[in-house]
């Protein structure tokens, strides 16, 4: 039997739009906590778990043993700001206002009036708590009540490079005696290409002909073992060129990867050793695909499939996968219903809660994702939309006359400089006049060309189902209120 809050509780939680709590009683369960885990542009590529035989990631591998690993999960956004304000509000960038890079020379901002989850969840009686990466604004409409760290993006001096040291400052909120769930948003910098500072200001991703280190410094982290990888050992993804400078930059990301591992490996042991683990909700996530073009800044399958892995305390049995389509959209609806504080009808959200596919049962009615990506930088300008099926994939460039602006750490990258320099015109498997200049539409059969090669968008025998995406996307645009909607008419 639940016992309501007292009336004087639950006014100002109904007034939020926020279904009450109840008060559990011995034989229930208390309310979980909650640790949302971003880290910083880790693809599928890097994952022990999801198939890579070097990388070397224990406690990723553990957490996937003991919960559910989602074979087909997808952010919206393949863009850091975007994609993270998705997370946090269930809401499409170009619905939350966050239409790029929330760098200060780029004023990206989401909308005054848009609810985030740390408020909701603090409206329902959770603690909250962030550290390490923020990356979003305004703190009005991100506010936590604890901020146990600054998030400056890719800023050496903050601590989103030394997970270790996230992971000990998190220790103020896992072994607290206060007696209310907490929210602990747990956002690494790791393995986001590492930029330097020129002496005029200007931050700069140039290394060449060296690699980019991706955060790895010679002095170390505290309490890091460096996990070291030989270029000739890593696996080069079919979108990338198979280069020594690829290949190197591959072994410094591997590396990047492993610290970020380690330092989740010690969050975990601490939830254990405070007794708390057992009641805890466990999200692994990336914003976006790894920094490399043809991933990063991209609606293609490296940019936005990503690795989701989740430990539920209430599932019976862990080592289970998940195959239905889900998307970062949905996290924020999921991690409230987790909570018992999703809204009435769960109004409000472009996503919808996946609570019931936690444990890996099957979910019916998950046969599309949707994506959509304005902005990296404010210079990037390259509008897109696209609905991702089962079978295929329909993307819409909305200024495909434009060529494809590159962002500063891919277009500075050694992998991308040796590949152009080569003059042997492709980029993994991708022409470059293909990569840069795009047609108005691209349509791939994701079963026969997973590599999204052989665009089918004018092929005769798919214009029906040419015609049919295109119309889930112009009605999905039209349901998220996209202001990119009108090009349709207009242009």
């Amino acid at each position: 039997m639940k016992n309501q809050l007292p009336a004087a509780l639950i006014a100002p939680l109904v007034a939020a739009g926020l279904s009450a709590p109840c008060v559990v009683t011995a034989a229930e369960p208390a309310r979980p906590n909650i640790v949302l885990i971003v880290s910083d542009d880790h693809g599928l590529d890097a994952l022990g778990c999801y198939g890579n035989p070097v990388i070397r990631t224990p406690h990723l591998d553990a957490l996937a043993a003991a919960g559910t690993r989602f074979t087909r999960a997808f952010c919206t956004s393949a863009s850091c700001s975007p994609s993270r304000s998705v997370i946090l509000t269930g809401l499409q960038g170009h619905h939350n206002g966050m239409y790029g890079l929330q760098h200060d020379e780029h004023h990206f901002l989401c909308f005054d009036q848009v609810r985030s989850l740390p408020v909701m969840l603090e409206a329902a009686g959770y603690r909250t708590a962030r550290v390490g990466k923020y990356h979003v604004a305004p703190d009005s409409v991100f506010r936590f009540q604890t901020v146990l760290s600054g998030g400056a993006a890719n800023d050496p001096k903050t601590l989103g490079r030394s997970p270790m040291e996230m992971a000990w400052r998190s220790r103020e909120v896992i072994e607290s005696s206060d007696a209310r769930p907490f929210f602990l948003y747990f956002a690494t910098d790791d393995p986001h290409r590492a930029n330097a500072v020129l002496p005029d200001g200007t931050p700069t991703f140039d290394t060449w002909p060296e690699p980019n280190h991706f955060g790895n410094r010679p002095a170390g982290y505290p309490g890091i073992t460096p996990v070291v990888y030989n270029p000739a050992d890593v696996l080069v993804p079919p979108f990338l060129p198979d280069t020594p400078a690829c290949r190197a930059e591959l072994a410094q990301y591997y590396q990047s990867v492993s610290r970020l591992d380690q330092g989740i490996g010690v969050l975990i042991k601490q939830l254990k050793d405070a007794g708390k683990y057992d009641n805890t909700l466990i999200i692994y996530i990336s914003d976006n695909g790894v920094a490399f073009p043809g991933a990063k800044t991209t609606l293609y399958e490296p940019g936005i499939r990503l690795p989701c892995i989740i430990k539920n305390p209430r599932q019976p049995k862990g080592g289970v996968t998940q195959d239905a389509l889900v998307s970062w959209v949905d996290l924020t609806p999921t991690i409230l219903d987790v909570a018992g504080a999703l809204p009435p009808g769960a109004a409000g959200f472009d996503g919808r809660s996946f609570k019931a596919g936690l444990d890996g049962t099957p979910l019916r009615g998950r046969d599309e994702v949707y994506a959509s990506h304005t902005f990296h930088q404010v210079t990037m300008y390259y509008p897109m939309r696209a609905v991702r099926t089962e079978k295929y994939k329909l993307i819409h460039n909305l200024a495909y006359p434009l060529a494809f602006p590159s962002a500063r750490d891919l277009i500075q990258s050694p992998t991308w400089i040796s590949a152009t320099r080569d003059g042997g015109g492709l980029f993994g498997k991708r022409s470059i006049a293909a990569f840069l200049h795009r047609p108005e539409f691209e349509l791939y059969d994701l079963e026969a060309d997973p590599d999204e090669i052989d665009n089918l968008a004018d092929a005769p025998a798919l214009r029906e189902v040419r015609d049919a995406l295109i119309e889930k996307t112009r009605a999905f645009q039209s349901a998220t209120k996209d202001p990119w909607l009108h090009k349709w008419q207009y242009e």
